[in-house]
């Protein structure tokens, strides 16, 4: 099993840290590290702009720290992009776009279990990038389909890179704009979004899975091809249960559950505690386990992480560091608890 499980420890990417030490040795501290996305060191590291890099049509102003498409540009810049998509280098993440990325791979990663990358999916990448008529373009059927192929590509050349490293890495796709498109609001069917999405993970090569914070339709995301799936379990435990079917079938062909359980914000943090979280925690499994999900099983295939990232704290980014540490105090209580080497 290249993704590691045995409540070892993750977290999301995004984090609020200004200085990129301080977060690089947050993120090293857990059992799988990753590389950070701070936005407030610079807006190159949102997650947006950073999967907008060589994206046809993009308008990005730095200093009014907007991201923008233009269909004109689009047009103009399309031909360029297909001559070279045969280059990795342009489809990696550039240091430009990411000073941490690059030295996350100057480090000597080979003795993690594994290692973990992310790319802003293809949803929530449509959803959040307007165009000239402030649409969002995931309704633009001209662009969409190249939107999910570029997207694609991205994350494989990441992947491959990661690996080089690390050959147990494997990669995020974070789409916290996924449970939008479930509104009736929304424009874009769960059935559209379905099709685009098997066809989207059929690009994609393996290790691959989703992260995100809000509540979709669960039985749709735990029946997706892919590997990992990482949530908020902190606040989504009831609804989440009840998909069960879903979850034995996810489990039962090799996936990996990461239970983000631990709060980073600065509020919610306060009012838990470590045996509070890991009686959390167990209860939700051992519900799983009376109805046919056998704990072995969670546990063998499960990670531990915190509930959400967070980037507005009162105390900066002292409440998301804590999360960490909370997060693995809770791994070795609840791995030394089920006796798991």
């Amino acid at each position: 099993m290249p993704v590691p499980g045995n409540l070892l420890t993750t977290a999301m990417a995004v984090m609020p840290h200004t200085d990129i030490d301080q977060a690089m040795e947050a993120a090293l501290s857990l059992d799988i590290p990753f590389w950070p996305q701070l936005p407030n060191y610079s807006y190159y590291e949102d997650m947006y702009v950073q999967a907008a890099e060589h994206f046809p049509g993009i308008v990005l102003d730095m200093d009014k720290k907007t991201l923008r498409f233009s269909m004109d540009k689009f047009i103009a810049e399309f031909e360029e992009t297909l001559s070279r998509f045969d280059d990795p280098q342009y489809f990696d993440v550039s240091p430009t776009y990411s000073a941490v990325y690059h030295r996350f791979l100057d480090l000597d990663l080979s003795d993690r279990p594994a290692i973990r990358g992310q790319l802003e999916g293809p949803v929530s990448f449509g959803f959040n990038v307007l165009d000239q008529d402030d649409r969002p373009i995931l309704f633009d059927d001209s662009v969409r389909p190249f939107m999910f192929e570029f997207m694609a590509k991205r994350i494989n050349i990441q992947l491959k890179t990661l690996k080089q490293k690390n050959p147990n890495a494997f990669m995020f796709i974070d789409e916290p704009g996924m449970q939008f498109i479930f509104s009736a609001l929304s424009g874009y069917s769960d059935q559209k979004a379905k099709q685009d999405l098997d066809e989207f993970f059929s690009m994609i090569e393996s290790p691959k899975g989703i992260h995100l914070c809000g509540n979709p339709d669960w039985d749709f995301l735990l029946n997706l091809d892919m590997d990992v799936l990482s949530l908020d379990i902190h606040s989504n435990a009831q609804i989440f249960g009840l998909s069960t079917n879903s979850i034995k079938k996810f489990l039962d062909k090799g996936g990996i559950l990461v239970w983000g359980i631990v709060p980073s914000g600065f509020e919610t943090f306060a009012k838990e505690n470590l045996d509070l979280l890991a009686f959390r925690l167990e209860t939700i499994w051992k519900a799983l386990d009376k109805k046919g999900i056998p704990m072995d099983q969670i546990l063998e295939q499960g990670l531990i992480s915190p509930a959400t990232c967070c980037l507005v704290n009162a105390d900066g980014h002292r409440t998301v560091e804590k999360a960490f540490q909370m997060t693995t105090a809770l791994s070795e209580k609840l791995r030394d608890r089920y006796k798991i080497a």
